[in-house]
């Protein structure tokens, strides 16, 4: 009696032994299809706005369930991945500008908030200007939906200054800057200092997301100086980039103009100027450059250094999302707005957007 009972305790012993094999085998296969030791990579989107249940519904089909079935694998499978939510998440409040079909007030279904995480993203920005559509009942509603799905934001003024996101053992600090009077404002170079400071004392690397730029497929290149748009002062962009850098950031990306904009490597740190309108199937003109969508995924060192990267070319169409663009006119743009604005530039982008440096 004696043996079989000892016989029965070894058994469950090793079966103990066993399924804790398999669950360290699982978290090592989910750490290395997200990092490895000595690079990472950041997987990064321009505006997302899902669809908008405001002046009247307009939302994708299958309850927006497709919307990024041609992009989530790529951005699920970086070590992390970001990107500009361009609206509110909510199903009520009121509208901060205007009720008519050209208010251009965007209010996502509170029950879309699950397509973010399924798709893979661990931070989102909100220092836009679609961020307070819907008043503060609009920004508290977006934030505690984000919190649900374990998705980091921040880029409000009286809010979330900054964030520092831990995956896989790295501390990325991310901060978030806009152009309108309730976000972190990027010409505040004194506030963006302070901010940057900060988080590179608590993280391993640092990412900056900023909203800027004037408009429309008019404004695709890359200006000097500063950018004014419908009166509004929307930042000297390259200045900015180039500061945060000198302040800590290793990787810098922009959004806000609607169309794809040139990058850079300064100082061996990655900048992407804008990266347009990546989800928004509703609400946005998608026809020509408006509809360019890439995903820009970078490889990078554990010291923030840039390596190499690939845009990932997707073309939006209305209603749908974005879909992968087998020509891939959205890379080659990226190339030649980078080889027209970015004087002695390091990187080459060739035509099927491979991002390697020259040195």
């Amino acid at each position: 009696m004696l043996k079989c009972i000892i016989i029965n305790l070894f058994c469950d012993e090793m079966k103990k032994l066993f399924l804790l094999s398999l669950l360290m085998a699982t978290t090592i296969s989910a750490h290395t299809t997200k990092s490895n030791a000595d690079t990472l990579t950041i997987a990064m989107t321009g505006d997302i706005m899902m669809g908008t249940t405001f002046p009247t519904v307009q939302l994708p089909a299958n309850d927006g369930r497709d919307i990024f079935r041609d992009t989530k694998d790529i951005t699920r499978q970086a070590s992390i991945a970001v990107g500009n939510l361009e609206g509110a998440i909510c199903d009520s409040g009121q509208s901060t500008k205007g009720s008519g079909p050209n208010s251009y007030s965007f209010r996502m279904p509170t029950h879309f908030t699950p397509l973010l995480k399924e798709a893979g993203y661990d931070f989102l920005s909100m220092a836009n200007n679609h961020a307070r559509d819907f008043g503060d009942e609009g920004i508290a509603s977006t934030e505690r939906m984000l919190t649900e799905q374990g998705i980091a934001f921040c880029g409000i003024a009286g809010h979330q200054e900054s964030v520092v996101v831990e995956l896989n053992g790295v501390k990325y600090g991310i901060c978030a800057f806009g152009h309108n009077s309730y976000t972190l404002k990027h010409s505040d170079l004194d506030l963006v200092k302070r901010i940057l400071t900060d988080l590179r004392q608590k993280s391993n690397i640092v990412i900056v997301s900023f909203h800027g730029g004037a408009e429309g497929k008019a404004h695709n290149h890359l200006p000097y100086g500063q950018e004014t748009f419908l009166g509004e002062n929307r930042g000297d962009l390259r200045n900015f980039a180039h500061f945060c850098i000198d302040n800590g950031a290793d990787v810098v990306y922009g959004h806000g103009p609607h169309v794809v904009r040139a990058m850079e490597v300064y100082k061996d740190r990655f900048i992407a100027y804008s990266l347009g309108n990546f989800c928004t199937p509703y609400g946005m003109n998608l026809t020509g450059i408006s509809g360019y969508s890439p995903i820009v995924k970078i490889t990078i060192g554990t010291n923030g250094t840039f390596h190499h990267g690939k845009i990932y070319s997707f073309i939006q169409t209305k209603g749908v999302g974005p879909r992968i663009d087998h020509t891939l006119s959205v890379a080659k743009e990226i190339k030649r707005l980078t080889e027209e604005d970015i004087q002695d530039s390091p990187i080459r982008i060739d035509s099927e957007g491979n991002i390697t440096l020259q040195y």
